[in-house]
């Protein structure tokens, strides 16, 4: 619907903001709650960036992380979080799907900011110099009241806020305020971030962004996505993990159908895990009528890299009972889980197709080693919050890379596909790497968005120049999340950036979204 209008009134009933849009095609009205109780949002799961920087800064304070929701008055809201290993406050916004780039708003959206409040369990605090360079044209700018008035009544909440805290507390409390204030005044004068670009706003409707002057100016905002660092090291610690496994399996001459088994018992535990809180995690390892007690002992050995990976430990009770529980941060298995869950899920698959199971068969791709990761990623475009460029290498199905622009492009004659302005480019976080395969898997839905046509580039000038490594013609995923392998003919060239080139979507006609479920590289084995 096209919104032409806004009638806001008060409801005492939900005791929130309510806007009535109408629209000027059909004229119908469509109710729109602006509800304020993040519980009620986690029900609803509709909003702006209100609601979502609400969800999200209740989702940090629950895994435990010190959590401020920051609301700028030219309208928007964000999230910051304390780090205990930078020692300082850290910018958060779940709608741009940006973390650690406080300039975002004055330097890439263009934004002409005036306050910038964060509010907090123990206090509210100015924080606007932290997102300003330009602090004269702000001061210009702040005519609500006087700075002092302001300092007075900010002061003057945060101290009733502190009330009922003990003097340890206090103490550590008033350590950060003043590290901040140091911090923010430092900031003013950095020139570290100048070189940084950034982009105008991504979320929401262009001509909405264009018309709040949030669209910014750069080439950015319209043709690319900024850089994102992927925390995927956790996945390939899985895939490696599973080598020792499989090797356990062959050394004790298991069959194929008995490894399988094996991992169903694994699967079910990481499963039973998934359920349960995340600060609570515990489950037994329950052998069945296939997998005996005496064998999953015997293997159990074998599983260690794999709980590792997990961050998690095996416990043997005085009942003979083997047990799977926390073995370190919590929120680093509940990223991990999803991951070794699809991961098992294919693994059995896998296994189960091997005829003969033998020392032969542990190899690429029932063994995915290697897997290159921590590098960071460049997108032409990406579809905000849900489809980032970085979920095309999280291991999860859970996401989706998705270019909303990715199936449009001009017709090239001499291999009758479209030439498109698709592409993600991946660059290592060290050194060099040999490129000898690559995986491509299937989106959850939308199949006329799967990728046909493609080329795989390496550079080893970070960017300057490109060799192609690989090219696939008229590819058909034949299911939702299908994976398929694809081993690199150009072998021996040593590269430190990665790109996909996308040539052709299934179905041009019907979309002008391209979509890829993940990317998994792989590099030759030292």
């Amino acid at each position: 619907h096209n919104l032409v209008s806004d009638n806001c009134l008060l409801e005492s009933k939900v005791n929130s903001l309510v806007k009535n849009c109408s629209c000027n095609s059909c004229s119908r009205v469509t109710r729109f709650p602006r509800y304020n109780d993040p519980l009620k949002l986690v029900e609803t799961r509709k909003g702006r960036c209100g609601e979502w920087a609400n969800c999200f800064t209740l989702y940090c304070r629950a895994f435990g992380y010190e959590s401020r929701l920051v609301l700028d008055f030219t309208d928007h809201a964000w999230t910051e979080c304390y780090s205990e290993a930078l020692g300082r406050w850290m910018h958060l916004d779940p709608c741009e799907a940006i973390y650690d780039r406080p300039l975002l708003y004055e330097k890439g959206w263009g934004k002409k900011l005036n306050y910038v409040i964060a509010i907090a369990k123990d206090g509210v605090y100015d924080v606007t110099k932290r997102y300003t360079r330009k602090w004269n044209e702000v001061l210009s700018r702040r005519t609500i009241t006087t700075e002092s008035s302001v300092v007075s009544v900010l002061t003057s909440i945060t101290k009733e806020r502190r009330r009922n805290c003990t003097s340890q507390v206090l103490s550590i409390l008033e350590e950060h305020d003043n590290i901040e204030r140091e911090a923010l005044e430092r900031d003013l004068r950095s020139t570290d971030d100048a070189p940084i670009s950034l982009p105008g706003r991504q979320s929401g409707d262009k001509q909405w962004r264009i018309a709040r002057s949030e669209f910014g100016t750069d080439s950015l905002s319209s043709s690319s996505c900024t850089v994102r660092i992927c925390c995927d090291e956790h996945v390939t610690k899985i895939y490696n993990a599973f080598s020792s496994i499989l090797h356990k399996f062959v050394e004790d001459s298991l069959t194929a159908s008995k490894g399988v088994e094996v991992l169903k018992i694994l699967r079910a535990t990481v499963v039973d895990l998934k359920k349960l809180p995340f600060k609570k995690r515990r489950a037994s390892l329950k052998p069945n009528s296939i997998v005996g007690t005496s064998l999953v002992h015997q293997l159990l050995p074998s599983f260690k890299e794999l709980l590792n990976a997990l961050t998690l430990k095996s416990e043997l009770d005085s009942n003979g009972i083997l047990s799977v529980c926390l073995a370190g941060n919590p929120v680093q298995t509940a990223l991990a889980l999803p991951v070794a869950l699809h991961a098992l899920d294919e693994l059995i698959s896998d296994l189960s197709k091997c005829d003969n199971f033998s020392k032969g068969s542990l190899s690429f791709p029932l063994l995915r080693l290697n897997r290159i990761c921590s590098g960071a990623v460049l997108a032409s475009g990406e579809e905000l919050p849900f489809g980032i460029a970085t979920a095309a290498f999280d291991g999860t199905r859970m996401s989706k890379w998705e270019e909303p622009n990715g199936a449009k492009g001009i017709m090239n004659k001499e291999h009758s596909s479209f030439c498109l302005g698709c592409w993600i480019m991946y660059k290592l976080s060290a050194n060099v790497q040999e490129l000898v395969a690559y995986e491509l898997m299937s989106a959850n839905d939308a199949p006329e968005r799967d990728p046909m046509d493609w080329v795989v580039e390496g550079s080893n000038d970070r960017g300057s120049s490109w060799l192609v490594l690989d090219e696939q013609r008229s590819e058909m995923f034949d299911k939702r999340f299908q994976r398929k392998t694809y081993n690199v003919k150009s072998a021996g060239f040593l590269s430190n950036m990665f790109r996909f080139r996308f040539l052709a979507v299934r179905d041009v006609k019907s979309t002008s979204r391209l979509q890829v479920g993940s990317i998994d590289l792989y590099a030759k084995q030292n």
